[in-house]
């Protein structure tokens, strides 16, 4: 939650502090060159610039965010077969043999032992039952206005947790630049 916090103050602060720098106005864009981008792999937010519509080769939308909505995963009991170890010991017995002398005063003594051997294999010892994932845990983000077209509202996208708690962190109608996993939620 504190996190959550942070990052929605400081999005704020620079939000703010951008907005007062004065700026020649886009044609393209009669909102802010800036959008809230989430890091993938660390999380942090960060405020950079968005590329032009012709150089991006990634997967990425933007538009406002809209709502979030948490999917808890969806799980069902479930039996499957119950294996147990199962060992059994063997006993063998090895010939030992030593000589000693050369030629007509060779002698050999011979004498036995027995050497065990343990071996487990898994076998089948009923059933047991368990909990089985039928839907995983989704986050998901629902934008406005997706990539600047106005007509295309409450387009939902499944995300990374990251992005989620990003989106969280930031206001309603906040323009959002992420790569979704999935469409739909």
């Amino acid at each position: 939650m504190f996190k959550q916090l942070v990052t929605a103050a400081v999005t704020a602060v620079l939000i703010a502090g951008l907005g007062a720098c004065g700026r020649e106005t886009d044609a393209r864009d009669e909102g802010t060159d800036y959008s809230v981008d989430v890091d993938q792999d660390s999380g942090s937010v960060a405020e950079e610039p968005q590329p032009d519509a012709d150089t991006t080769t990634d997967a990425s939308v933007f538009g406002l965010r809209d709502e979030v909505r948490h999917l808890a995963a969806k799980t069902t009991r479930a039996t499957r077969p119950h294996l147990t170890k199962k060992c059994s010991t063997t006993t063998r017995r090895v010939k030992h043999t030593t000589s000693t002398g050369s030629g007509t005063k060779r002698r050999t003594r011979t004498w036995y032992s027995t050497e065990q051997s343990k071996t487990c294999k898994q076998v089948r010892s009923g059933t047991e039952t368990y909990r089985r994932v039928v839907r995983p845990e989704q986050w998901c983000v629902s934008v406005d206005n997706l990539g600047g077209d106005t007509k295309q509202d409450d387009v939902w996208y499944q995300v990374s947790k990251t992005t989620y708690d990003a989106a969280i962190g930031t206001d309603r109608h906040a323009r959002m630049d992420f790569t979704p996993k999935d469409s739909g939620c």
